[in-house]
């Protein structure tokens, strides 16, 4: 009899494949938390302004995405906004509501953070264009991005 998919085994090879993704994952944010602090910042306030730099945000949003209680989340954003790196505006949609927006300035911490993940630019630099298409197209399978 066939063993329902809820209840059976991952195979060897799923198990080796969600190790390495935990490897990569926890080198990640070793890495991330070295460059954040490089900019004074702690891995918190560096995971904030990076949402930040993509978009504005409410507060309500940002907790939920940083999956915290939104008074820490003011918190955070009041020590970026005291070093210039992120402001509060209202809401053009709702000017009851105040986004978050990184600065200029902030938006500039956030690339340089990203740009100097080693672990991001020197094992995918071995990688052909076409590998990093490929582990780009699986992982967005993965996660149930559209392409």
């Amino acid at each position: 009899m066939a063993t329902p998919e809820k209840t059976r085994r991952p195979d060897e090879l799923t198990l080796e494949v969600v190790d390495l993704i935990g490897a990569v994952v926890a080198r990640y944010h070793e890495e991330y938390d070295e460059a954040a602090a490089e900019h004074a910042l702690t891995g918190a306030q560096a995971r904030l302004l990076s949402l930040l730099s993509l978009e504005p945000l409410p507060m309500r949003k940002l907790a939920q995405r940083l999956r915290c209680e939104p008074s820490n989340v003011t918190g955070i954003v009041d020590r970026l906004e005291s070093r210039g790196l992120v402001e509060r505006r209202p809401d053009p949609a709702d000017r009851r509501v105040k986004l978050a927006a990184a600065t200029q300035e902030g938006r500039q911490v956030a690339r340089s953070m990203r740009e100097s993940l080693r672990f991001a630019r020197e094992p995918l630099a071995g990688l052909s264009e076409e590998e990093r298409l490929a582990l780009r197209d699986l992982l967005r399978r993965m996660l149930g991005v559209d392409a």
